[in-house]
């Protein structure tokens, strides 16, 4: 999955040993470009730490996300874990591009009421159309 927005916070390092080895993870919250935007926090683990120390706050990036949840005890929590990171670059718009001569846009108006006056009125014809 892919997630867009907008850098809002970086939280603090976390560090640690398992028996695979060290580890880190860091958290880097987005805010989303929608109409209503949503915070969402990103998990950054390892190498990605490095990443997400990359950016600023204000930047805008693209995040390729995994959605993972899991149950402890009763209760689901879930992990948005980021496994690439992009800045997003905003896409070139194309090109407008003349209208067709044969086909003018038609200004927009509603749609007069079919009724059943309009379907039994039977002008003679008997085509479909």
């Amino acid at each position: 999955m892919e997630i867009v927005g907008k850098v809002v916070q970086l939280g603090t390092l976390i560090e640690g040993n398992s028996p695979r080895g060290p580890w880190k993870k860091q958290e880097l919250i987005i805010e989303t470009l929608e109409q209503f935007p949503k915070k969402v926090c990103l998990m950054c683990w390892g190498d990605r730490v490095n990443d997400a120390n990359s950016f600023f706050v204000g930047q805008t990036i693209k995040a390729q996300i995994r959605i993972e949840s899991r149950e402890f005890n009763g209760k689901w929590y879930t992990d948005v874990t980021a496994f690439r990171l992009d800045l997003d670059q905003p896409t070139a718009q194309p090109a407008a591009q003349p209208m067709n001569q044969m086909s003018p846009q038609m200004p927009q108006q509603p749609l007069p009421p079919m009724n059943e006056e309009y379907f039994a009125s039977d002008n003679g014809d008997d085509l479909p159309f």
